[in-house]
């Protein structure tokens, strides 16, 4: 990922909790030099100083099949949001686009033990509808099993991190408080959400 040097984002804390917030992320892997990718849900863990990524796909879902033993590339890429050449201060300029990246770059391997997979579909639940594990554990357990058998669960140990904010640093501040005024009051949740992240980057860089 192409990062100049006053977009990079290096605070290791502020990228995982991204990721963590942003958990929606696109693996990509390469099959005979073909990228392959797939959407899904992810869990960011911290284990003993190393990051870890989880998921699961769907059996029928061949990417599972690249995983071990290859290069892999997460992506996580949420918000975003257009700025208008209106907000600054000169005429001489043209839109562009806000938005925070994390390219996750490591090793995979398969969860397929059975009892392993359902305590990674119990996590997933748990990070993200606790409420929901009431109603799991009344579900037929050959209801569940049936489930567990379509899923295969892996996990990426992540050994390279780069993470991009492109939030109008190389404006004024004048300019970038018009930008954060005017994504805050739009409609439009994923503008807000960059104009606290923004908020943040001035409040961290008066």
């Amino acid at each position: 990922m192409y990062i100049p040097k006053i977009n990079i984002m290096q605070d290791r804390e502020r990228i995982v909790a991204f990721m963590q917030r942003f958990s929606f992320a696109t693996i990509i892997t390469s099959n005979d030099n073909v990228p392959v990718a797939t959407h899904l849900p992810f869990l960011v863990k911290e284990e003993e100083g190393q990051l870890f990524l989880y998921s699961h796909f769907a059996k029928q879902n061949d990417q599972w099949k690249d995983i071990s033993n290859h290069k892999i590339l997460v992506v996580f890429n949420e918000p975003h949001a257009y700025i208008s050449p209106s907000l600054y201060e000169k005429e001489q300029n043209v839109p562009t686009w806000n938005y925070l990246a994390v390219h996750a770059y490591g090793t995979g391997e398969l969860i397929t033990e059975p009892a392993a997979v359902k305590d990674l579909m119990e996590a997933t639940i748990d990070n993200y509808e606790t409420a929901f594990r009431a109603q799991w554990a009344r579900l037929p357990e050959k209801y569940i099993n049936g489930l567990m058998a379509g899923v295969t669960g892996f996990r990426i140990k992540v050994t390279e991190l780069l993470a991009k904010e492109k939030l109008s640093q190389n404006k004024t501040i004048h300019e970038q408080r018009n930008i954060i005024a005017s994504l805050s009051s739009g409609p439009d949740t994923a503008a807000q959400v960059t104009a606290e992240y923004m908020q943040q980057n001035l409040d961290q860089n008066p």
